[in-house]
């Protein structure tokens, strides 16, 4: 149970849960560790901090591998926070899981670029069937990714854990710098990572579900990639035209002011599978290519999505996974496009509403995964129940 204290700043922000604990604070808040390891308490089995990319980062996982202890703490930088008032920025954000309700093990993966999948594989199968072996009266089950998000490695990393992972639901969330795309970091235990990430196994005594979210729709206008550099995401052309040009004259817009609102108001989908998925866009390059968030190639037919009411659809969702149980708290990774679509259309302030209301906590993203995709501009996440038998165990992905 999270206290909140007897005389609370500006500085800082707890909220009240039954089981799973939570609390923000300011990142540059004198003592802002130990503030929020006093608020999650202690008997924690992990605790998972989302950082302001502009904190001094090394410091506060020094501070929080101790302050934590012994509970094992993972952690990332951000392109902004969801705490306890919803959308914010400069700030830590803590979830802390009860080991009496809760058992995780986790599994660092290094050097994303030389992945060899065999190997992976193998230790995600052996990390999986070893907790499942210690917490057979726990029947509820998730995995939550955190990954390096300029590591442009998410997809392939997604794929081989999905080999390992076997019918394990899993969502998770590409590290962020703000908007600069300069310095992504992710911890655990102290030590802090670049081109790496983090696998959280997490069994447990609470009804969960697994789910990803958008407000978008396939449109009419279609364009063929026909010149990318795939290992740089990176597009030249789209019919047979420089990219950033093509996409701006299909746009109707001045390509020489191409800019994040832009790609956040007009994303483009593929049709994956049966699916659609988005293919969003991060920045023009000084010649005129577009790079991508997500994995593109030559001869991928993009279309030009239909954007619906960001605020009312993610209200809606809130609705139907409420309609499975009493919601404890949702953790979830949400898309920096979408916030700063959200922005644009002044819709920020109802989503965070919608967020509170919800118990919804977690950060903005340079990307979501979930199942064995690596997506873009989505809510991904897991909802987590109370564990009454009134009603059906929920265990299911969307």
């Amino acid at each position: 149970m999270v206290v909140s204290p007897k005389r609370p700043t500006p500085d800082v922000e707890c909220a009240t849960t039954e089981i799973v604990r939570r609390a923000s604070v300011r990142s540059n808040h004198q003592g802002a560790v130990s503030y929020l390891a006093k608020t999650l308490g202690g008997d924690l089995g992990q605790v998972m901090l989302f950082i302001d990319p502009e904190a001094d980062f090394d410091r506060i996982i020094s501070e929080a591998d101790e302050a934590f202890a012994p509970a094992s703490v993972i952690a990332c930088t951000t392109a902004g926070e969801i705490g306890v008032e919803g959308y914010t920025d400069g700030e830590i954000v803590a979830i802390g899981f009860p080991a009496q309700h809760f058992m995780v093990s986790t599994l660092l993966i290094t050097d994303l670029d030389k992945l060899r999948s065999h190997d992976v594989i193998g230790e995600v199968i052996r990390t999986r069937m070893a907790l499942d072996a210690r917490t057979p009266h726990f029947p509820h089950a998730f995995a939550f990714v955190m990954v390096d998000g300029l590591s442009r490695c998410e997809d392939q990393l997604m794929s081989c854990l999905a080999s390992g992972l076997s019918t394990l639901p899993v969502f998770g969330g590409s590290a962020g710098d703000g908007v600069r795309f300069e310095n992504t970091r992710i911890s655990i235990d102290g030590s802090c990572y670049r081109n790496a990430a983090i696998v959280s196994f997490v069994r447990t005594d609470c009804p969960v579900r697994v789910f990803s979210l958008n407000h978008l729709d396939p449109g009419t206008e279609r364009m063929v990639v026909t010149k990318a550099n795939p290992s740089h995401r990176m597009v030249q052309e789209i019919n047979a035209r420089p990219a950033a040009r093509e996409y701006a004259r299909i746009l109707g817009k001045n390509p020489d002011f191409l800019s994040q609102f832009t790609f956040a108001a007009h994303p483009l989908v593929v049709r994956v599978g049966g699916q659609h998925h988005v293919r969003a866009i991060q920045r023009v390059t000084e010649d005129g290519a577009l790079v991508f968030f997500s994995a593109i190639d030559e001869g991928i037919v993009l279309t030009l999505a239909k954007v619906g009411d960001i605020a009312a659809h993610l209200d809606a969702a809130m609705e139907d996974i409420s309609g499975d149980g009493e919601v404890d708290m949702i953790l979830a990774c949400d898309c920096l496009l979408r916030r700063i679509e959200a922005t644009q259309k002044q819709a920020a302030r109802d989503m965070s509403g919608t967020l509170v209301k919800n118990r919804v906590m977690g950060f903005n993203t340079y990307g979501e995964q979930v199942g064995a995709k690596h997506v873009n501009q989505t809510m991904t996440g897991v909802a987590i129940y109370a564990p009454i038998s009134a009603f059906a165990p929920v265990n299911r992905q969307d």
